[in-house]
């Protein structure tokens, strides 16, 4: 797949993904410590996300019940038997009950456990907003599943090296679930890669310092 070179690295190209439209269904609140500076339209995702808090899937550990035909696919589109979702709402409710185990992506309640395929990254990260915290510049980002993340110690940014040297941007959501970020928001963000003084390329934000590995040793 074509992509684009930026700092040495090329990105490779990821299909395009629809925002989502706003849920009727109890979601996430809007998180109290959002930094100040962020655009409208962001605010307006979170409080559309919003609601009582995500379910404590961490602390849930029901039998494992086999896997079952859903795939969230790498342009962030979920599917089941073969069929898309479609409803955005229905996508956001799996979404919060989705957890990363050790072996493989589950959906997990109280009482069941189920295996299901996820093909890259669970989220895309569709949208990126520089934001000041606590003085230091940062960086927050909208998901396609309109959850709003603010890259810190607890929300890293990782990068991937593909072979051939392509670099694949990645920003951790909430319990070991990443965001891919989209075509467009990958070449931005190489364009706010530095170099330190010791010769490292990263990125830096929310106070921390996200190195990218030297190509073929990621």
């Amino acid at each position: 797949m074509a992509g684009t070179r930026r700092n040495g690295f090329a990105f490779a190209a990821l299909r395009p993904t629809s925002t989502a439209m706003t849920s009727r269904l109890t979601l996430p609140s809007l998180p109290p410590d959002l930094p100040p500076g962020l655009p409208s339209r962001f605010l307006e995702a979170a409080m559309a996300h919003g609601g009582r808090a995500l379910p404590p899937v961490e602390r849930w550990n029901p039998a494992y019940c086999g896997e079952i035909d859903m795939r969230i696919a790498r342009d962030g589109r979920w599917f089941y038997m073969g069929t898309p979702i479609t409803r955005p709402a229905l996508v956001k409710l799996f979404s919060t009950i989705l957890r990363k185990d050790e072996d493989r992506h589950v959906l997990v309640t109280p009482v069941e456990r189920v295996g299901i395929e996820v093909e890259d990254a669970p989220f895309l990260a569709v949208e990126m907003a520089e934001i000041e915290a606590e003085g230091a510049p940062g960086l927050a980002f909208r998901t396609n599943l309109d959850e709003i993340v603010t890259v810190d110690a607890a929300h890293p940014v990782r990068f991937d090296v593909e072979p051939g040297g392509g670099l694949k941007p990645y920003v951790l959501v909430r319990g070991g679930l990443w965001a891919r970020l989209t075509r467009a928001l990958a070449i931005d963000l190489a364009e706010r890669l530095i170099e330190t003084p010791d010769g490292r390329i990263g990125l830096a934000a929310g106070g921390q310092f996200f190195g990218v590995p030297e190509a073929g040793h990621a």
